[in-house]
């Protein structure tokens, strides 16, 4: 009979056990303090609606040094589109924000999902932005630049030659205040990665261009025609490195203040192609 007493006695601090273990985790459920808690899965799904509001926090934290505080281009494109080359659907928009897009654009390893989301719906609020204005003529425009020998260094729409960046939808990744600024002062706006080099030979041959790629032995070139070297590092005499130089000219002075709009304002319409 003792047993049995003993038996029924466990049973039911057994079942008394129980109720208070669920008792409390409905109290720490509804309380939030599981959400946290590491390891432990919940059948709650957490919200998946993006807010914009941070996401301009964290636009302006990350990204405006680049695009601009108001996402209309700097060094990086403009975003106050609503096409956006490497970003058709919401999709690809938060892949390249993540993954960014090599070699300009680094990868956002910090962001986490919740902030990624946030982020895209920011730069898609970012269409509802007007451009800048554009004063100036685009038909003029092209005939200044032509006279100014644009296309010995750029090309636009297939024509012209490759020592300079390609011009062919540069309206698309770059504001009107970042084309004036380029061609009033080029040195001002050059790329991070951008160097331009003077290597000697050992035979007397100087070859001066824009690195195109370098590591411990070699330095590839590209000069003025487009055409690329190789050249070993040991068999060079010299190699100087000329940072903040650029084979671009300052137009500021060489062509008037109308003119420089015109220049702006075509290259501002060459838009839609990539």
């Amino acid at each position: 009979m003792r047993s049995l007493l003993s038996e029924c006695s466990q049973r039911v601090k057994l079942v008394q056990g129980k109720k208070l273990t669920l008792l409390l985790l409905g109290g720490l459920l509804s309380s939030g303090v599981l959400a946290a808690w590491p390891g432990l899965a919940l059948s709650e799904k957490k919200s998946t609606r993006a807010d914009a509001a941070a996401g301009k926090r964290l636009f302006e934290r990350h990204c405006a040094l680049c695009h601009g505080i108001d996402g209309k281009g700097g060094r990086g494109p403009a975003l106050n589109r609503v096409h956006l080359a490497h970003a058709p659907d919401d999709t690809a928009l938060k892949a390249v924000i993540a993954d960014g897009i090599p070699p300009s654009m680094p990868e956002g390893w910090f962001l986490n999902e919740e902030d990624v989301a946030n982020l895209a719906a920011f730069v898609r609020s970012l269409s509802k932005i007007p451009s800048d204005p554009v004063p100036g003529d685009a038909a003029r425009g092209a005939g200044v630049y032509a006279k100014s020998g644009c296309s010995g260094c750029h090309i636009t729409a297939g024509a012209g030659v490759g020592y300079g960046p390609e011009l062919t939808g540069i309206g698309d990744r770059r504001s009107v205040a970042f084309l004036l600024k380029a061609i009033s002062k080029p040195a001002a706006v050059l790329p991070e990665d951008f160097l331009l080099v003077k290597a000697t030979t050992g035979s007397g041959e100087t070859i001066e261009g824009i690195r195109a790629n370098e590591d411990t032995f070699t330095i590839q070139i590209k000069d003025p025609g487009g055409h690329y070297h190789s050249l070993r590092k040991q068999d060079l005499t010299e190699l100087k490195k000329l940072r903040g130089e650029t084979p671009m000219p300052s137009f500021e002075g060489v062509l008037s203040a109308a003119e420089m709009q015109d220049l702006v304002a075509y290259l501002a319409s060459q838009r839609g192609k990539q």
